[in-house]
């Protein structure tokens, strides 16, 4: 089948990150365990059972709180919006992607990610995440090719009945200059 996409005659290398993550998870487990293991050795299983049990609480409470202000924030945006205002963009690290986050490794049955849960629940710490995050967003964004994401979004399939896919890509024609409808007023981002 043919895409449109050049493809070249070298086989493609496996990035490292494909080779290395299974590893990482493999070690991972491994480490949980061996240190289940020895704190129940040392305080005995019902304790490993009240940490386990309590970070699954603190988890679903996290969750649950981070939720609930993600949903505040979505009303307050869609309450600016509707008054005409721009809505206030969000710092780095502010936001409540990485409090799920730290919510989920709390959830996670394990020492390790209890302890990573709750590294990310403090503010230096996910604010320092936040910043490395939109650093290295805005350096891959810088690096990608002009026309190669944007693209994706405009190559289409088109079906025939007999079921051959043929490629296709969309074209739009320019719009008139000028406000055309109801829908051409200020328009809130999908995401804060």
């Amino acid at each position: 089948m043919t895409t449109g996409v050049p493809t070249s005659t070298a086989p493609r290398r496996r990035s490292p990150a494909r080779t290395f993550l299974p590893l990482a998870v493999a070690a991972w487990l491994i480490l949980e365990i061996w240190l289940l293991s020895l704190v129940a050795g040392v305080a005995g299983g019902l304790a490993v059972a009240a940490l386990l049990a309590g970070g699954m609480v603190l988890g679903v409470v996290v969750i649950k709180r981070a939720g609930r202000r993600a949903f505040k924030n979505l009303a307050e945006t869609f309450q600016q919006a509707q008054q005409g205002q721009q809505p206030t963009p969000q710092q780095p690290g502010q936001g409540n992607g990485l409090t799920m986050l730290a919510g989920l490794l709390l959830i996670m049955p394990g020492l390790l990610s209890d302890l990573a849960g709750l590294l990310c629940l403090l503010p230096p710490v996910r604010a320092w995440i936040g910043r490395r995050a939109a650093r290295s967003l805005e350096r891959k964004m810088a690096s990608v090719p002009a026309g190669s994401f944007g693209d994706a979004f405009q190559q289409a399939r088109i079906r025939h009945p007999d079921g051959k896919v043929v490629q296709g890509e969309v074209i739009r024609e320019g719009r008139p200059d000028g406000p055309q409808g109801p829908d051409t007023g200020y328009r809130p981002p999908l995401a804060p």
